[in-house]
């Protein structure tokens, strides 16, 4: 059997730009559908959920949806650096229940929700944009005058259009939930090296009182070693700080993908407008996007919707969504870029090396630096409060980028 639905936008992809779309769209007043393939919304968890405080706020996330983070820890197969800081500024979602929380928004505006509903094709009409999705063996033709490609990382739209190619850079990260027998829940670890990670890191991040992420993420195609063989061998070996964990019981699996590959794409085209990995909007220091998604989800939905009243669907009308974004966060985004590139050539003595720098860090420093929301002025003033050579050194890397920028 095939039907067919009219809407006047269309939101492909339930995780947090999707939802985040959805949810300003619908508050319009217009018909917005939001689809996602799986049959619940956050089914399979594909992130570690690290996000931040001021972001979490910003968006009204609910308390019991993250666990706050106020100290963090770095190793190094031979050094170790803590930054402790006054109250928690970084935080690990319940990736489940926020996501979930945040297609609940889109509903209570008035979205409809499709899941267990695959967009397999698109194609363009006089109407705008006919996707062809499968649902429950039925064939499904969802017109709309509008698409927002939310669909992560395959970006299953503007691919089936023809608009763009596969990434060819990416991280691939493995984790396990675990419950644990000894964690500060307040203290995130990240681990770096050749043992850990031969292109990234790996993590343990702290979701509760005997409960955290355990993970790896490796950078492709710099390496072609499987996060989840790595991961497995960690934990067998119990290396660095995962043996203080104590007994750890792995609760449940997760992998996933995340562009890697710079700003390249544009994200506007007539009737379509690309958002959250989908767009490649990633901070690439610790490929952390969630915050992005939501925040440029929400303008895409906004821009959408703005467009859908105004009759103006045309790639120029709705060009202010990728000037928007762009002004917001490309000279950070590519500045650390330049940072990553650095990291992901640096062998382990080199890395002890630069935990060094980092002990050199306050927290509002470190906080600037992981995040990717240093701009000119502060990296300037940064460097010149340093007096290590090789402090003064790393944030020259960041000034020039943003000088170029």
């Amino acid at each position: 059997m095939v039907k067919q639905v009219d809407y006047d936008i269309a939101v492909v992809g339930a995780g947090p730009a999707g939802s985040s779309a959805a949810y300003s769209a619908a508050r319009t007043g217009l018909k917005v559908a939001l689809i996602e393939k799986e049959q619940t919304v956050s089914q399979t968890v594909r992130t570690s959920g690290v996000t931040w405080i001021d972001s979490i706020h910003e968006f009204g996330i609910p308390s019991d949806c993250y666990n706050p983070i106020q100290n963090y820890s770095f190793c190094s197969p031979n050094n170790e650096a803590t930054i402790s800081d006054r109250e928690p500024r970084a935080a690990v979602l319940d990736v489940r229940k926020t996501y979930r929380w945040l297609a609940g928004l889109a509903q209570k505006e008035g979205a409809e929700l499709f899941t267990n509903t695959t967009v397999i094709g698109a194609q363009r009409d006089q109407y705008g944009i006919l996707l062809k999705a499968a649902s429950a063996g039925e064939e499904t033709y969802v017109k709309a005058r509008l698409v927002v490609d939310a669909s992560g990382f395959q970006t299953v739209v503007a691919k089936s259009l023809g608009l763009v190619s596969q990434w060819k850079r990416f991280g691939a990260g493995a984790e396990f939930e675990a419950q644990v027998e000894n964690v500060d829940r307040h203290t995130w670890w990240l681990m770096v090296g050749q043992e850990y990670s031969p292109a990234g890191y790996a993590w343990i991040f702290p979701t509760g009182e005997k409960t955290v992420r355990i993970g790896v993420g490796i950078g492709k195609p710099e390496s072609q070693v499987d996060p989840t063989e790595r991961l497995k061998e960690l934990i067998e070996k119990r290396k660095g700080p995962i043996a203080r964990l104590g007994k750890i019981t792995p609760i449940e699996f997760h992998y996933g993908l995340i562009p890697n590959d710079g700003l390249r794409r544009k994200t506007v085209y007539d009737n379509l407008i690309l958002a959250g990995d989908t767009a490649g909007q990633a901070n690439p220091l610790v490929l952390e996007g969630i915050r992005y998604a939501i925040r440029f989800g929400r303008l895409a939905g906004q821009i959408a919707s703005d467009a859908a009243i105004g009759d103006r669907l045309d790639e120029k009308s709705l060009a202010r969504y990728e000037e928007s974004w762009r002004k917001a966060v490309e000279s950070k985004i590519n500045s650390a870029a330049r940072v990553q590139a650095r990291w992901i050539g640096l062998d382990d003595k080199q890395w002890d090396e630069e935990i060094d720098i980092i002990k050199e860090l306050n927290a509002d420093e470190f906080l600037d630096f992981i995040k990717a929301d240093f701009g000119l002025s502060s990296i300037i003033k940064m460097a010149a409060h340093h007096p290590k050579v090789a402090v003064r050194q790393l944030f020259n890397i960041v000034k020039g980028a943003a000088k170029r920028n």
